[in-house]
Protein backbone atom coordinates (compact mmCIF):
# COMPACT_ATOMS: atom_id res chain seq x y z
CA UNK A 1 0.00 0.00 0.00
CA UNK A 2 0.98 3.31 -0.74
CA UNK A 3 0.83 5.82 2.25
CA UNK A 4 2.18 8.83 3.74
CA UNK A 5 5.87 9.15 4.76
CA UNK A 6 6.52 10.46 8.33
CA UNK A 7 10.04 10.80 9.39
CA UNK A 8 11.68 7.83 8.42
CA UNK A 9 8.20 5.92 8.59
CA UNK A 10 5.18 5.70 7.73
CA UNK A 11 2.41 8.64 9.09
CA UNK A 12 0.54 6.15 11.73
CA UNK A 13 -0.42 8.06 14.42
CA UNK A 14 -2.69 7.82 17.39
CA UNK A 15 -4.18 11.22 18.64
CA UNK A 16 -7.96 12.57 19.32
CA UNK A 17 -10.48 12.58 16.16
CA UNK A 18 -10.29 16.40 15.88
CA UNK A 19 -13.04 16.60 12.85
CA UNK A 20 -16.78 15.31 12.56
CA UNK A 21 -19.48 13.02 14.69
CA UNK A 22 -16.57 11.49 16.55
CA UNK A 23 -14.66 14.42 17.46
CA UNK A 24 -13.09 13.89 20.89
CA UNK A 25 -13.05 10.02 19.97
CA UNK A 26 -9.48 8.42 20.77
CA UNK A 27 -8.68 7.32 16.93
CA UNK A 28 -5.47 5.76 14.95
CA UNK A 29 -5.06 7.30 11.78
CA UNK A 30 -3.31 5.80 8.74
CA UNK A 31 -2.85 8.24 5.85
CA UNK A 32 -2.46 6.82 2.65
CA UNK A 33 -0.60 8.84 0.27
CA UNK A 34 -2.11 9.18 -3.51
CA UNK A 35 -5.59 11.66 -4.51
CA UNK A 36 -7.46 12.35 -7.48
CA UNK A 37 -8.31 16.13 -6.91
CA UNK A 38 -5.80 19.01 -5.91
CA UNK A 39 -7.70 21.34 -3.81
CA UNK A 40 -5.85 24.73 -3.92
CA UNK A 41 -5.69 24.72 -0.13
CA UNK A 42 -4.88 21.45 0.93
CA UNK A 43 -3.31 20.40 3.75
CA UNK A 44 -2.02 17.20 3.10
CA UNK A 45 -0.47 18.19 0.01
CA UNK A 46 2.73 15.93 0.25
CA UNK A 47 -0.30 12.98 -0.95
CA UNK A 48 -0.28 14.07 -4.70
CA UNK A 49 1.60 17.79 -5.50
CA UNK A 50 4.55 15.78 -7.16
CA UNK A 51 7.38 17.31 -8.88
CA UNK A 52 6.04 17.45 -12.68
CA UNK A 53 2.57 17.93 -11.43
CA UNK A 54 0.38 21.14 -13.06
CA UNK A 55 -1.89 21.55 -9.97
CA UNK A 56 -1.37 25.10 -8.52
CA UNK A 57 -1.34 25.14 -4.59
CA UNK A 58 -1.40 28.22 -1.99
CA UNK A 59 1.58 27.73 -0.99
CA UNK A 60 2.92 28.32 -4.25
CA UNK A 61 2.82 32.14 -2.98
CA UNK A 62 5.85 31.45 -0.28
CA UNK A 63 9.09 31.51 -2.36
CA UNK A 64 10.67 28.35 0.10
CA UNK A 65 7.66 26.21 -0.93
CA UNK A 66 8.12 23.47 -3.91
CA UNK A 67 6.38 20.26 -5.37
CA UNK A 68 7.32 17.22 -3.34
CA UNK A 69 9.02 14.06 -4.71
CA UNK A 70 7.14 10.95 -4.72
CA UNK A 71 10.12 8.89 -2.93
CA UNK A 72 10.66 11.38 -0.38
CA UNK A 73 7.53 11.66 1.18
CA UNK A 74 5.68 7.92 -0.04
CA UNK A 75 6.06 4.31 1.87
CA UNK A 76 5.27 1.24 0.26
CA UNK A 77 4.10 -1.33 2.97
CA UNK A 78 1.66 -4.53 3.04
CA UNK A 79 -1.53 -4.64 4.81
CA UNK A 80 0.04 -6.98 7.40
CA UNK A 81 3.17 -4.51 8.18
CA UNK A 82 0.61 -1.74 8.71
CA UNK A 83 -1.81 -4.23 10.64
CA UNK A 84 1.66 -4.77 13.29
CA UNK A 85 1.52 -0.74 13.14
CA UNK A 86 -2.02 -0.40 14.42
CA UNK A 87 -1.40 -2.95 17.20
CA UNK A 88 0.81 -1.74 19.03
CA UNK A 89 -1.65 1.00 19.94
CA UNK A 90 -4.82 0.30 23.10
CA UNK A 91 -7.47 2.37 20.40
CA UNK A 92 -9.84 0.07 18.86
CA UNK A 93 -10.79 3.22 16.60
CA UNK A 94 -9.06 3.40 13.35
CA UNK A 95 -9.28 6.65 10.58
CA UNK A 96 -8.22 5.66 7.23
CA UNK A 97 -7.73 9.05 5.77
CA UNK A 98 -5.31 10.19 2.81
CA UNK A 99 -4.94 11.88 0.66
CA UNK A 100 -8.02 9.94 -1.04
CA UNK A 101 -8.46 6.26 0.71
CA UNK A 102 -10.76 4.71 -2.12
CA UNK A 103 -7.99 4.72 -4.54
CA UNK A 104 -6.56 1.50 -2.22
CA UNK A 105 -10.13 -0.10 -1.35
CA UNK A 106 -8.63 -3.67 -1.85
CA UNK A 107 -5.79 -3.51 0.50
CA UNK A 108 -7.71 -1.28 2.96
CA UNK A 109 -10.23 -4.56 3.04
CA UNK A 110 -6.94 -7.11 3.62
CA UNK A 111 -5.94 -4.88 6.47
CA UNK A 112 -9.67 -4.65 7.71
CA UNK A 113 -9.79 -8.50 7.43
CA UNK A 114 -6.21 -8.88 9.54
CA UNK A 115 -7.02 -6.38 12.27
CA UNK A 116 -10.70 -7.94 13.19
CA UNK A 117 -9.41 -11.04 13.16
CA UNK A 118 -6.73 -10.23 15.90
CA UNK A 119 -9.41 -8.19 17.75
CA UNK A 120 -13.29 -8.15 16.54
CA UNK A 121 -14.15 -4.51 18.57
CA UNK A 122 -12.17 -2.61 15.84
CA UNK A 123 -14.20 -0.20 14.09
CA UNK A 124 -13.16 1.54 11.16
CA UNK A 125 -13.47 5.51 10.05
CA UNK A 126 -13.06 6.06 6.09
CA UNK A 127 -12.28 10.08 5.06
CA UNK A 128 -13.09 10.50 0.99
CA UNK A 129 -13.48 13.92 -0.82
CA UNK A 130 -17.33 11.49 -2.79
CA UNK A 131 -15.58 10.91 -6.10
CA UNK A 132 -15.06 6.99 -5.86
CA UNK A 133 -17.67 4.71 -6.03
CA UNK A 134 -17.21 2.31 -2.71
CA UNK A 135 -17.19 -1.41 -3.75
CA UNK A 136 -19.92 -3.67 -1.93
CA UNK A 137 -17.52 -5.23 -0.15
CA UNK A 138 -15.96 -1.99 1.07
CA UNK A 139 -18.89 -0.11 2.02
CA UNK A 140 -20.22 -2.94 4.35
CA UNK A 141 -16.75 -3.21 6.07
CA UNK A 142 -16.40 0.44 7.04
CA UNK A 143 -18.65 1.59 10.26
CA UNK A 144 -18.69 5.54 8.84
CA UNK A 145 -18.24 7.17 5.96
CA UNK A 146 -16.91 10.72 6.43
CA UNK A 147 -17.38 12.72 2.77
CA UNK A 148 -15.96 15.58 2.49
CA UNK A 149 -17.49 16.88 -1.09
CA UNK A 150 -15.48 19.67 -2.44
CA UNK A 151 -16.82 23.65 -3.27
CA UNK A 152 -15.59 25.60 -5.68
CA UNK A 153 -13.71 27.05 -3.52
CA UNK A 154 -11.10 24.22 -4.20
CA UNK A 155 -10.52 25.50 -7.10
CA UNK A 156 -11.63 22.71 -9.33
CA UNK A 157 -14.23 22.16 -11.86
CA UNK A 158 -17.65 20.85 -10.54
CA UNK A 159 -17.16 18.12 -12.97
CA UNK A 160 -13.98 17.18 -11.29
CA UNK A 161 -15.21 17.10 -7.37
CA UNK A 162 -18.74 16.53 -7.87
CA UNK A 163 -19.61 12.57 -9.15
CA UNK A 164 -23.63 12.74 -8.95
CA UNK A 165 -23.85 8.40 -9.16
CA UNK A 166 -21.30 8.37 -6.31
CA UNK A 167 -22.97 11.16 -4.06
CA UNK A 168 -26.28 10.06 -5.23
CA UNK A 169 -25.34 6.63 -3.74
CA UNK A 170 -23.34 7.74 -0.48
CA UNK A 171 -26.53 10.27 0.31
CA UNK A 172 -28.75 7.16 0.83
CA UNK A 173 -25.95 5.30 3.28
CA UNK A 174 -27.21 6.14 6.57
CA UNK A 175 -23.37 5.66 7.59
CA UNK A 176 -22.44 8.48 5.80
CA UNK A 177 -22.02 11.88 6.99
CA UNK A 178 -21.49 15.35 5.11
CA UNK A 179 -18.69 17.47 6.06
CA UNK A 180 -18.15 20.76 3.93
CA UNK A 181 -15.41 23.14 4.44
CA UNK A 182 -16.79 26.92 4.01
CA UNK A 183 -15.25 30.33 3.98
CA UNK A 184 -17.93 32.80 3.00
CA UNK A 185 -21.95 32.60 2.75
CA UNK A 186 -21.49 31.90 -0.88
CA UNK A 187 -19.92 28.19 0.13
CA UNK A 188 -22.74 27.97 2.42
CA UNK A 189 -25.25 28.81 -0.67
CA UNK A 190 -23.47 26.19 -2.64
CA UNK A 191 -23.42 23.67 0.33
CA UNK A 192 -27.71 24.23 0.43
CA UNK A 193 -27.59 23.64 -3.63
CA UNK A 194 -25.61 20.33 -3.33
CA UNK A 195 -27.36 19.01 -0.80
CA UNK A 196 -31.13 19.82 -2.67
CA UNK A 197 -29.38 18.62 -5.58
CA UNK A 198 -27.99 15.12 -3.86
CA UNK A 199 -30.87 15.06 -1.55
CA UNK A 200 -28.31 15.02 1.17
CA UNK A 201 -30.15 14.57 5.05
CA UNK A 202 -30.14 18.00 6.77
CA UNK A 203 -28.94 15.87 10.08
CA UNK A 204 -26.10 14.61 8.28
CA UNK A 205 -24.76 17.87 7.09
CA UNK A 206 -21.81 19.36 8.75
CA UNK A 207 -20.47 22.71 8.40
CA UNK A 208 -16.59 23.37 9.27
CA UNK A 209 -14.47 27.01 8.80
CA UNK A 210 -11.89 26.32 6.80
CA UNK A 211 -8.41 27.82 8.72
CA UNK A 212 -5.05 26.21 9.68
CA UNK A 213 -5.10 28.13 12.65
CA UNK A 214 -7.51 28.81 15.98
CA UNK A 215 -7.59 32.00 14.69
CA UNK A 216 -8.10 31.34 11.21
CA UNK A 217 -11.68 29.24 12.34
CA UNK A 218 -12.61 32.04 14.62
CA UNK A 219 -12.98 34.12 11.77
CA UNK A 220 -16.31 32.32 11.30
CA UNK A 221 -16.74 29.74 13.54
CA UNK A 222 -19.20 31.67 15.37
CA UNK A 223 -21.64 33.10 12.04
CA UNK A 224 -21.13 29.90 11.00
CA UNK A 225 -22.46 28.20 14.13
CA UNK A 226 -25.64 30.07 13.65
CA UNK A 227 -26.19 29.27 9.70
CA UNK A 228 -25.97 25.78 10.76
CA UNK A 229 -28.20 26.06 13.05
CA UNK A 230 -30.95 27.62 11.02
CA UNK A 231 -30.73 24.72 8.72
CA UNK A 232 -30.59 21.84 10.94
CA UNK A 233 -26.85 21.03 10.40
CA UNK A 234 -23.81 20.18 12.75
CA UNK A 235 -21.75 22.59 13.45
CA UNK A 236 -17.75 20.94 12.85
CA UNK A 237 -14.72 22.50 14.36
CA UNK A 238 -11.05 21.39 13.93
CA UNK A 239 -10.58 20.21 17.48
CA UNK A 240 -6.83 18.48 16.74
CA UNK A 241 -5.97 22.38 15.24
CA UNK A 242 -7.11 24.52 18.60
CA UNK A 243 -4.93 21.84 20.14
CA UNK A 244 -1.63 21.49 18.49
CA UNK A 245 -1.69 23.69 15.98
CA UNK A 246 -1.10 22.99 12.11
CA UNK A 247 1.11 20.39 12.58
CA UNK A 248 1.50 16.32 10.91
CA UNK A 249 1.43 13.14 13.28
CA UNK A 250 -1.26 14.36 15.51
Amino acid sequence: MKLAKLNDGPEIFHTIQGEGVSAGLPAIFIRASRCNLHCRWCDTDYTWNFEGTPWPHDFDADPNYHKHRKSDVTIELSPAEIAEHVLRFPTRRVVLTGGEPLLQQSAWLELITLLRKADPAYLFEVETNGTRMPTPDFEAAIDQLNISPKLANSGMEESTRLIPEVLTHLADNPKAWFKFVASSDADVAEIESIAARFKIPSQRILLMPEGRTATELDRHSAGFAAEALARGWRFCDRLHVRLWGDKRGV
